[in-house]
């Protein structure tokens, strides 16, 4: 059950990280979601970073 781990999206066009998500760690590639950035004002492409 230990094997969650939490990732930290950042803004593709400001790099600002706005959101944290728990995920397992068995899962392969970076996540990318389309969510509302405060700083840009209207939905962006966020990946995950370290």
């Amino acid at each position: 059950m230990g094997d969650r781990v939490i990732i930290t999206m950042a803004c593709t066009e400001c790099k600002n990280r706005n959101y944290y998500f728990a995920r397992g760690k068995k899962q392969e590639g970076k996540l990318e979601v389309k969510k509302y950035c405060k700083t840009c004002g209207k939905h962006v492409l966020h990946k995950e970073t370290k």
